[in-house]
């Protein structure tokens, strides 16, 4: 593989924590990012797209109305009619061509790649200057999460995370609910996806890759290893090596409620137990707590520490608080309050008691509208508020998925220092980052 080709500086992890670490606090909470404001429809960002096949079809299609110049895929056959849709954008396998040749073209880039390589053309675009919209969770490890947030903060980059069930009315009532108060005090809430999808059949034979296919840039900064079926191009999902399981694919869409209703930033401890992990398999089912501390809340009002549980599964919480399975239906989160209950999701939310609540219809409206989400992304790069799932948001909620799944992996606890970003054990800090093939160098 050709060796990367920065276009400029390269900027190291430590050089960009000492820089964040000076970085004016409160900055990026009253002033916008980037370009000046749009004067007219014709004033269009140019934007290129990496990842163009699943996910990547639908954030194309949530960008459209700006000028798409560049499409890069790894796999042809993923990328349907999206070349047709946009005949002009120049078309490239690889990101890192892609910025060699149209760099001062670029103003921001859409990923939609798998996880393991989701860091790298984050990386690539931000060391240039360019905005970021990012698939979740936001990266692989959470060294990766960290520098990304990081540098984001320290080059004024507009970003926005693909939790895009932010915007949705239902999520938004159920944090309006919690933020209102109705529920009192809350001290503990459970979140949870109903999915037993992980563990993989074990991979078969090497076959030849499939024509269209360029493996080793699907691989990018992974091992080389030989193709067979089983990866490319969904079930990555499901091996360590690549994905990050259920937690990471659902975690950051039904982690946002409790983490925006409660003002949930780094836990301070975090605990997981389930079935005996497979070194290679994400699981079926596991459990977990994460303990956050005392924080002030946006009225300056001290909220007290949180102990928020997330699973693959079920949890027990529910049928012990006599919860009926009907109730719960595509619901995903439960937040303990002490006047009350609310069991809600991205679409629909119940106040429990019933009786106690019947007077309640709707939820207090308190939070601003939203333009829609890829509008939020598109606005803050033309020079307006930030997105609303920015890093400096999304960064400590997709480090707390991601820190679920060690604690599964390690099966136990450990306390989470997160301005050093160390634990208290060493199996779980040598779990943080990961080793890159010749080549991917970052």
């Amino acid at each position: 593989m050709t060796p990367s080709r920065p276009a400029t500086p390269v900027l190291s992890r430590r050089t960009f924590t000492t820089l964040t670490a000076a970085a004016v606090p409160g900055f990026f909470a009253t002033h916008g990012y980037g370009a000046a404001p749009a004067e007219g429809p014709s004033d269009k960002l140019n934007l290129a797209v990496i990842g163009i096949g699943g996910r990547g079809a639908a954030n194309l299609g949530g960008v459209k109305s700006q000028n798409i110049v560049a499409l890069c895929d790894v796999d042809e056959r993923r990328v349907g009619k999206a070349y047709e849709q946009f005949p002009k954008a120049r078309q490239f396998a690889d990101f890192r061509k892609m910025f060699d040749e149209l760099e001062k073209q670029i103003d921001g880039v859409v990923i939609s790649t798998p996880d393991h390589t989701h860091f790298h053309p984050a990386w690539w675009a931000m060391e240039r200057g360019k905005h970021v919209y990012l698939e979740k969770p936001l990266a692989h490890e959470v060294d990766e999460t960290r520098r990304l947030t990081e540098a984001a903060r320290k080059k004024g980059i507009a970003t926005q995370l693909g939790s895009q069930r932010h915007a949705l009315p239902g999520l938004r009532a159920g944090v309006e609910i919690v933020k209102a108060g109705l529920i009192g005090e809350v001290r503990e809430a459970y979140s949870w996806v109903k999915s037993s999808r992980g563990m993989p059949a074990p991979q078969a034979e090497v076959l030849p890759v499939p024509a269209g296919l360029d493996w080793d840039l699907w691989l990018g900064p992974a091992p080389m290893r030989p193709y067979t079926k089983g990866f490319a191009p969904y079930d990555w999902r499901f091996w360590w090596e690549f994905g990050t399981g259920e937690a990471g694919n659902w975690g950051c869409h039904i982690l946002d409620i409790p983490f925006w209703a409660l003002g949930l930033g780094h836990p301070t401890h975090v605990a997981a137990s389930g079935p005996q992990p497979d070194p290679a398999r994400t699981p079926k089912n596991f459990a977990s707590r994460m303990e956050f501390p005392a924080r002030t809340g946006t009225n300056g009002k001290t909220l007290p520490p949180v102990m928020l549980h997330w699973s693959q599964g079920l949890p027990a919480v529910l049928a012990e608080r006599g919860i009926a399975p009907e109730l719960i239906k595509d619901r995903n989160n439960l937040f303990v309050g002490s006047e009350g209950m609310l069991l809600c999701g991205f679409d629909s939310w119940l106040l429990l008691p019933a009786e106690k609540f019947a007077d309640v219809k709707k939820a207090p409206q308190s939070l601003p509208p939203t333009p829609g989400f890829y509008n939020e992304w598109i606005d803050a790069c033309r020079g307006g508020s930030p997105a609303s799932c920015n890093f400096d948001y999304t960064g400590p909620l997709s480090e707390a998925v991601l820190l679920a799944n060690i604690a599964y992996r390690v099966q136990g606890e450990f306390d989470w220092d997160a301005a050093a970003m160390k634990s208290s054990r060493d199996d779980v800090n040598g779990m943080l980052r990961r080793e890159y093939r010749k080549g991917w160098e970052a």
